[in-house]
């Protein structure tokens, strides 16, 4: 059973996340402070910490640097209700898989949770051909991908990643980082979108004491924090035209000072980009400086969208049918054809991220031991497509010539009526899907497994 170490001094905290974890099927062990959960960790493998920050005696993030020494590959969940830049920057720099502010939403938490425990290096290592931890694929354009990732993580230069929202930058991001002559230093990631443009250069450069507003204290930026490893900056193409003159600065000099300081700070980092924009479109327009991006540029990588590396698609789903069956404790180990098919028919817009929410939904739903097409719960875009390839149904004019006179239906009885029109209506709905069951499914509005039912029962042949 998949065990977790839950660590907060709040009884009623910990009450609430014990029946939680409880219903998912997890067996919990509770402490209410950092010494008690370090002794426990000390005495048993867990394959989850959840820690508040905020404890008396041991804080969270001293509880966390420390559990890290003890077991590396344990994944931890920070939470607290006092969330401040410095605190997820410092959860993070020591290793924390996730930083979750309360009040939180349950099912927020719940993917955390199952996500952490996927990640979890606790667990037995499975066999996997995949060349880079979390990237999957054999397709021309992976494997052009992993070539290029060999190649150039051992040098200094900056990388820019470029591909649509979903496709895996960050982990792109994260093999080059773990190949490279400095794995054993800092990788540390930042989303600029996600940063208010007051914070931001903050965030990257540190502040000093009384620089604003809320400078209680000093604080090192991302840059410092990352000097002599890597530094990634996710959604690169958001930052202002200002902060975008100070990174140029940076990568130029190799120096800056902290917000309101004066001292100038010498560092050494490789800086990883990433971006779903065009910045070249962005260059043109005037939005983005050109020399800022041929700095960032030095190698780009484009990330292509699932779309365009289709027969990758079962290598992933075998994947995740894997790690969602470990998470939820069950024995899925395969996808029916049918349902394959249907992924394979579909353009996935949000990419690789979109199928690992349908192979999770799909394996939470499946009650058998393989993933039924009933099971896959694609996006409206599927169907709004679908509904505009696909010509209309028939309307009942069409079925005018079976439907019996008024005298034959008083006959033949309501029930009979309405079979030989909903046989008809079967026959039709798969002449038109090509004799594709899944399709016709579709077409009628139906499950598949209504379909096939009726399909048997009328004895309709394909």
């Amino acid at each position: 059973m998949t065990s977790v170490l839950l660590v907060d001094d709040e009884p009623s905290m910990r009450e609430f996340l014990r029946i939680l974890l409880a219903k998912e099927g997890f067996r919990t062990v509770t402490a209410v402070d950092g010494e008690t959960a370090l002794a426990a960790v000390k005495r048993e493998a867990f394959d989850l910490m959840i820690s508040d920050i905020r404890m008396p005696g041991m804080g969270g993030l001293a509880l966390l640097a420390k559990v890290k020494e003890q077991a590396s590959g344990l994944p931890v969940i920070m939470i607290t209700a006092f969330a401040s830049p410095e605190d997820a920057v410092e959860a993070m720099k020591h290793g924390a898989y996730d930083y979750i502010t309360k009040p939180f939403q349950v099912d927020e938490i719940k993917a955390v949770i199952r996500s952490a425990i996927a990640s979890s290096t606790t667990a037995p290592v499975r066999d996997t051909a995949e060349p880079f931890a979390g990237m999957i694929g054999n397709s021309p354009e992976m494997l052009k991908i992993f070539d290029l990732i060999k190649r150039i993580a051992p040098t200094h230069a900056n990388v820019l990643i470029h591909g649509e929202s979903g496709t895996g930058k960050e982990l792109v991001a994260q093999a080059i980082h773990a190949h490279s002559n400095v794995a054993a230093q800092s990788f540390v990631p930042i989303t600029c979108s996600a940063i208010p443009e007051s914070l931001i250069e903050s965030e990257l450069f540190g502040h000093v004491k009384g620089a604003f507003t809320g400078a209680i204290s000093a604080k090192a930026g991302l840059f410092e924090i990352a000097d002599n490893g890597s530094a990634f900056l996710d959604e690169i193409g958001e930052l202002t035209p200002l902060i975008q003159t100070k990174l140029l600065r940076v990568l130029q000099e190799r120096e800056f000072k902290r917000v309101g300081g004066t001292e100038t700070i010498k560092v050494n980092v490789r800086v990883i980009s990433a971006t779903n924009k065009d910045l070249e479109e962005e260059v043109m327009a005037g939005r983005f400086r050109e020399d800022l991006f041929y700095r960032l540029a030095v190698v780009p990588i484009r990330v292509p969208p699932l779309r365009e590396r289709k027969g990758d698609v079962p290598l992933l789903v075998d994947h995740f049918l894997k790690k969602y069956s470990a998470v939820f404790g069950k024995d899925i180990g395969e996808i029916s054809t049918y349902a394959l098919k249907v992924l394979m028919d579909y353009d996935f817009p949000g990419n690789v991220r979109e199928l690992e929410n349908i192979i999770e939904r799909g394996v939470a739903l499946e009650n058998s031991n393989i993933i039924l097409p009933d099971s896959l719960s694609l996006s409206t875009h599927r169907r709004q497509r679908l509904a505009r390839e696909e010509p209309a149904l028939p309307t009942p004019i069409t079925l005018s010539a079976d439907v019996p006179a008024e005298e034959e239906i008083y006959a033949l009885g309501l029930e009979e009526v309405m079979t030989r029109i909903e046989k008809k209506m079967i026959q039709q709905a798969l002449v038109k899907a090509n004799n594709s069951k899944m399709r016709a499914a579709e077409l009628l509005r139906i499950s598949f497994r209504s379909l096939r039912y009726k399909v048997q029962k009328y004895g309709i042949e394909p």
